[in-house]
């Protein structure tokens, strides 16, 4: 998030800003500081470090008669640096000030070594640079998807079919399919040979900078009703309120009280981008920790204000308008394209892997209807976490990643289909689809019929139907 950009959205906000940052200065410590959810002390938001959602041994077996025969993942790049050294200037201003003149809190002294600390490392790295942990999330999901297709992949070294390998052309996206494959031939060095040079392709893994999207470009950088929506968050009294009491912590009352409104939640919430992206550079900046200097309601309302950003800009957005994810269609149609073609015979392709960013990522999980990823607000009512499940940790943290699986039918005997409904015995599919999400099997879509219920398996002819692409 362009931090600057967000300091900026009009006169307007700011005012209110300024007003409402004043009156929330008297708000009682004792409440803010009680954490809000027991057990769920960090908010990164889509700064989140990558886990996966459920373990391979958890996944149920394909159906009797089903054997892999291709893979496909896109993925978004790993844990990386900020961007830019924006953040960490915006931090340091006031706390050398303060420290110049002694008005800093205890805690405020100890935060501004971690400050510097953690700065010095993204230089060091390079902003936007896949960090060691960046590497190690798509290295071991690698191993993971090996380990769980061991027959496909056998099979692949055998028939010397090729892995193919696309990425945004980003560094950050190539460094994660370089760590990617990486995994993927290490246990299995035969693989080696088949895994193709990546390709930039930036049609469809950085689509929302390409022109044949600038209407979305116009609609990020000036729509009336996103920054309308975005100043009506902002102005909200608990912004001032968090802010305020993220000075009061770190600033002595009198700095703290010097600091004009508007200027206190640009420190915290610059301090709150920090505060997540300290996880993602651990392995770089192992001694700073960044926790004990946003109380975990702080650091949820922070973190609910960049969701909040993340859901108008990139996700389901305003109720009756697709700006922000029709244009992802593009990845839904290469997904199910890779999938045919190789169901066709028409592709010798083992896997396809794609290696792409938060953008091409959270409007895909709009388009494949993902688990609190659709609901749009309505114009009238603003996005939060009281009417919407969209969270920027769960939708697209670092690493987030969707994957296919296909099976093809090799006996006769392949399990059925359920009967349908005059009781006729479905004949068994010829290929069946199985997606996953973050690792955990997830249903497609409510309108598409699995071949059982509860089951994780699909027709690929009922996906082509369900989404629109039988012919």
């Amino acid at each position: 998030m362009n931090r600057n950009r967000t300091i900026s959205r009009g006169v307007a906000s700011a005012v209110a800003l300024l007003a409402v940052a004043t009156a929330g200065s008297s708000a009682s410590a004792q409440d803010l500081d009680r954490p809000v959810h027991a057990g769920r002390p960090h908010f990164y938001g889509t700064k989140t470090p990558y886990a996966p959602q459920q373990h391979p041994e958890d996944l149920p077996p394909a159906p009797r008669g089903y054997t892999p025969v291709f893979a496909e993942v896109v993925a978004r790049h790993g844990s990386r640096a900020m961007s830019d050294g924006e953040d960490a200037e915006a931090v340091l201003r006031p706390l050398e000030s303060a420290h110049a003149t002694g008005a800093l809190t205890y805690l405020g002294e100890r935060l501004l070594p971690q400050v510097r600390a953690l700065g010095a490392a993204a230089a060091a790295l390079g902003y936007g640079t896949l960090s060691g942990r960046g590497a190690r999330e798509h290295r071991e999901m690698a191993e993971r998807l090996h380990g769980r297709l061991p027959r496909l992949f056998e099979a692949a070294v055998a028939g010397h079919e090729p892995i193919e390998v696309r990425t945004s052309g980003q560094a950050r996206a190539v460094a994660s399919g370089r760590s990617f494959t990486d995994g993927l031939t290490a246990g299995d060095p035969g693989l080696a040979g088949l895994v193709q040079a990546p390709v930039t392709d930036k049609n469809l893994l950085y689509f929302h900078k390409q022109p044949q999207n600038a209407d979305y470009q116009a609609y990020v950088a000036g729509d009336p009703d996103l920054a309308a929506v975005l100043a009506r968050i902002d102005a909200d009294p608990r912004t001032g309120r968090t802010a305020a009491h993220v000075a009061s912590r770190l600033f002595d009352e009198e700095f703290a009280a010097a600091l004009p409104a508007a200027d206190r939640v640009a420190f915290a919430r610059s301090l709150h981008a920090l505060y997540s992206s300290a996880p993602d550079l651990a392995d770089e900046a192992p001694d700073v920790d960044l926790d004990p200097f946003l109380t975990p309601r702080d650091a949820e309302w922070l973190a609910y204000l960049d969701d909040a950003e993340e859901f108008y800009e990139k996700g389901p957005a305003f109720r009756g308008r697709t700006i922000t994810y029709g244009m992802a269609g593009v990845l839904l149609d290469d997904l199910f394209a890779q999938v045919e073609a190789k169901a066709a015979g028409r592709s010798d392709n083992a896997a396809a892997l794609r290696f792409t960013h938060a953008e091409e990522l959270i409007p895909l999980a709009v388009q494949l209807g993902l688990p609190g990823s659709t609901l749009p607000a309505a114009a009238d009512e603003p996005y939060s976490y009281d009417n919407n499940d969209w969270r920027g940790e769960r939708v697209a943290p670092m690493a987030v990643n969707v994957q296919w699986e296909l099976y093809a039918r090799t006996t006769p005997d392949a399990t059925r289909t359920a009967p349908d409904a005059a009781g006729t015995p479905a004949k068994a599919p010829r290929h069946l689809v199985r997606m996953l999400y973050n690792e955990r099997a997830t249903a497609f879509k409510p309108s598409c019929r699995p071949v059982a219920p509860g089951s994780r398996f699909y027709d690929l002819a009922e996906l082509e139907r369900c989404f629109g692409r039988a012919q």
